[in-house]
């Protein structure tokens, strides 16, 4: 890292800490804001966690402060991230509190799923300043950062956030457009929209698409994503498999009746025990842990400075 940036985190919960950790581990000052005084109570013992997972040195929180006054969270900051409820009135209403305090040079991005940035700057007085940042759950572990270039975001400052994420370790990629998903969540959400019209229309169920993925297809998407592998097999191959599944795939524009009703009958996933499948506490304890074991071997922690002797 050739120069450090003062940052600061809006949010303390899931997402915040974990960007928090990122950011601090590159060597930045970090400072931390959030309403709920619950969450910055709780925020030094889930950091001291993240280290201990990573094995780094458990000094790098000593960068990371919290705050409960946004301006005072603010004031100074050169790079902010809002990382607030899914929720588009909830961020427009961030992102104008921190334009009131900020610098006009300062880069506010906002950390979201699905929402368009362009929205969420909708109404900023300086919006070329205004980008998206979306990191994937959880950031300390996975390291894809989607930085989404909204209709007015300048250059500059997607060439800015590019470099700063990509310094702290994160893959930083340009999302030229901004469209709601952007690239991996629309990926994502159209295997998801296919998953469950198989299960509704009775071609399988649950488990079994699941599996087909587990142990088909996604054995080899770490290192071989979809466009590789159709030059890889070649684009005719490609063509002719199209003619004749595009006619067949799933087109629901809506939410999926099906899930409609899972919702509607309480079966909301494993909170409740059940959603698309079944789950006992401890079958869902024993996936939570696997998942996380798997994401911390996959991990690129050498890129992490302040490792443990």
């Amino acid at each position: 890292m050739s120069k450090t940036s003062n940052i600061t985190i809006i949010g303390a919960g899931l997402m915040g800490h974990g960007i928090a950790h990122v950011l601090a581990a590159a060597g930045h000052p970090v400072k931390v804001f959030d309403r709920s005084a619950e969450a910055l109570a709780s925020l030094p013992e889930r950091l001291a966690k993240l280290c201990d997972l990573l094995s780094v040195d458990p000094a790098i929180n000593d960068r990371i402060t919290t705050h409960s006054n946004l301006a005072e969270a603010a004031t100074g900051a050169d790079f902010v991230i809002e990382a607030a409820a899914e929720n588009l009135e909830i961020k427009q209403f961030i992102v104008a509190e921190l334009e009131a305090v900020v610098e006009p040079t300062s880069i506010i991005a906002s950390n979201t799923s699905a929402l368009p940035i362009t929205r969420i700057a909708a109404r900023a007085s300086n919006p070329e300043r205004i980008v998206g940042t979306h990191f994937w759950n959880p950031p300390h572990l996975v390291k894809l950062v989607e930085v989404v270039q909204a209709e007015k975001t300048s250059l500059k400052t997607i060439k800015r956030t590019l470099a700063l994420l990509s310094d702290a370790g994160h893959h930083a990629v340009h999302v030229r457009k901004d469209i709601p998903g952007f690239i991996g969540n629309r990926l994502q959400h159209a295997l998801k929209r296919e998953a469950i019209a198989l299960v509704a229309n009775g071609i399988c169920d649950a488990e079994t698409v699941d599996d087909v993925v587990k142990h088909g297809f996604g054995k080899r998407l770490a290192v071989l994503g979809p466009l590789e592998q159709s030059d890889l097999v070649g684009l005719p191959l490609t063509k002719a498999i199209h003619e004749t599944l595009m006619p067949d795939l799933d087109r629901t524009d809506t939410v999926h009746p099906y899930l409609e009703q899972r919702i509607a009958d309480g079966h909301i996933g494993m909170a409740s025990g059940e959603g698309f499948r079944t789950w006992t506490e401890e079958e869902a304890n024993a996936l939570r842990e696997r998942l996380n074991n798997f994401l911390v071997a996959q991990a690129d922690t050498k890129a992490t400075t302040n490792k443990k002797d």
